[in-house]
């Protein structure tokens, strides 16, 4: 499973990369709002600061809800570096970009996915990914990971080529759970990851080893 981060803070992205682990990151606009960035030029700029220290891809995302508005963006975020995904709204005019992009050799991230419905859509559409929203279902009490099964089972029925992005990853049992049922990628912050390096056993063994040593020398 790729792991990618869901950031626009460069210092975390920073250390998942210097972890040797990272294999992407997804940013939207409230993320980079959350940072600070604004303004077209700053965005754009910050995508490419992304692109620089990440080797995967980064998805940036459109806010047309329209299919001229998508393509016109979409193109735009797509020059500015190889390494962007152009991550488009699960809506009609969304899939429509979908296609054209990915019918010109160009990556795309349908996003806000609640449904397996939605998700065999941006499949047939050509998309790279799809971003199914767990932490947002779990929030109405739905359970978000049986969407990534159902996802996975109608893929794989299919052999379609798209990649499913676990989205709004929380915490570290998305994270494993995620890997369980096959998806193949998860987004998340930077805790989701770093969490999974945690467990008591290895703290007080780690610090028993070190006492013994302090012992014998």
């Amino acid at each position: 499973m790729k792991f990618f981060i869901d950031t626009a803070n460069l210092e975390d992205i920073k250390d998942a990369q210097d972890m040797g682990i990272l294999d992407g990151v997804t940013t939207n606009p409230s993320l980079m709002a959350k940072e600070g960035i604004t303004g077209i030029d700053n965005i754009m700029k910050h995508y490419v600061a992304i692109c620089n220290i990440v080797d995967g891809d980064v998805s940036a995302e459109v806010i047309s809800t329209d299919f001229e508005g998508m393509v016109k963006e979409g193109e735009a975020l797509a020059e500015l570096h190889e390494q962007i995904v152009v991550k488009l709204p699960m809506i009609k005019d969304g899939i429509k970009a979908c296609k054209y992009f990915s019918d010109r050799g160009i990556k795309t991230n349908v996003t806000l996915v609640f449904s397996p419905g939605q998700a065999l859509l941006a499949a047939k559409a050509g998309a790279t990914y799809v971003s199914p929203f767990i932490g947002r279902l779990d929030d109405i009490s739905t359970d978000g990971l049986n969407l990534v099964a159902e996802i996975r089972h109608i893929y794989d029925n299919y052999a379609f080529e798209t990649q499913i992005l676990a989205a709004s990853v929380r915490h570290t049992m998305h994270v494993i759970d995620c890997a369980k049922l096959g998806a193949d990628v998860m987004t998340g912050p930077l805790s989701s990851i770093t969490g999974l390096l945690r467990h008591p056993l290895t703290d007080s063994g780690l610090e028993k080893f070190l006492a013994d040593y302090k012992k014998g020398n």
